[in-house]
């Protein structure tokens, strides 16, 4: 990496569970991170590992020429960079990369009144969870003006294993939505095909060891059923709000196309009903025991 990208302020807010690893990768490739939580504990783990905390996000900002954000939803990126004018202390022509999950819609509207101050924004959310984000081999989904994002994909390459380019900005975002409600019905398909097989008497292990060597593999099948559900561990490091307000996107994003997409519509109820029994910050493979209580009150994991 040459000495000018060595010495690029990154400006790195939201340093949750998958924000700290990314955040640490990025300072391994030599850019100088300087980052903002609202956690205490979160900013030391950052200077721990070689970057800068800063006391506002404001002061995160100052000098930056790339921003990044991965906070929980569209709303509070937007207070994060508009709010009090955070973003006022950014380098002219900056590019924002917001990599949370949030509504392509309003990605666009925030697009346009970056724009309007002299930035430019990508929607790069990404795939992958907890895991992928420590080993740094994260899915990405770029969306915004091709030049844009081949300024940005130093640091997306540094974070990620591959960064697909979806389209315009807003378009990284609507991805990700349809990638979620895909993956949260396969999570349905998949304990909803447990428990009826169980409760004809197959054995639940022997369903998933049938399933992944057929064509009703899926995600959840290979690498959530035995590992999270079946052993009741629950701890895939994904959160039940968060999955449920994904594929609300999704869903959303449908009605304003004027899309009918029953099987999406039906997803987004099933999770957010969960989500609110359960509670959102719960992992989303917990969804399990939503599932039982409505259904099939005997334990799934404890038969097989």
């Amino acid at each position: 990496m040459s000495s000018t990208l060595n010495a690029t302020r990154v400006a790195f807010i939201g340093l949750g569970a998958m924000g700290q690893p990314m955040a640490q990768h990025l300072i391994s490739a030599g850019f100088d991170v300087v980052g903002f939580d609202l956690s205490k504990d979160a900013k030391i783990k950052l200077a721990d590992a070689g970057g800068r905390a800063a006391e506002t996000i404001s002061d995160a900002m100052v000098g930056a020429s790339f921003v990044i954000t991965m906070l929980p939803n569209g709303k509070i990126v937007r207070e994060a960079l508009l709010g009090e004018n955070a973003c006022g202390g950014l380098k002219q022509n900056a590019v924002v990369i917001d990599m949370s999950s949030s509504a392509p819609n309003d990605t666009r509207e925030l697009g346009l009144e970056l724009a309007s101050r002299g930035l430019r924004l990508v929607d790069a959310p990404v795939s992958g969870g907890v895991k992928r984000a420590v080993s740094g081999t994260l899915t990405i989904m770029a969306g915004g003006e091709d030049a844009d994002i081949e300024e940005a994909e130093p640091l997306l390459k540094a974070v990620g294993q591959q960064v697909f380019r979806t389209g315009p900005v807003g378009s990284g975002h609507a991805m990700k939505a349809i990638n979620n409600f895909v993956s949260g019905a396969g999570v349905l398909a998949a304990i909803e095909g447990v428990l009826l097989g169980r409760a004809f008497g197959l054995e639940p292990a022997t369903i998933v060891d049938i399933l992944n060597s057929s064509s009703g593999k899926n995600n959840a099948t290979e690498v959530k059923m035995k590992q999270f559900i079946l052993s009741e561990t629950f701890g895939s490091g994904f959160a039940i709000g968060l999955m449920a307000k994904d594929i609300r996107i999704a869903a959303d994003l449908a009605k304003t196309l004027g899309l009918r997409l029953d099987a999406l519509a039906s997803t987004a109820d099933a999770w957010d009903a969960a989500q609110k029994a359960l509670g959102p910050s719960e992992d989303h493979t917990r969804i399990i025991r939503y599932i039982e209580d409505h259904n099939l009150p005997r334990k799934l994991a404890n038969s097989g």
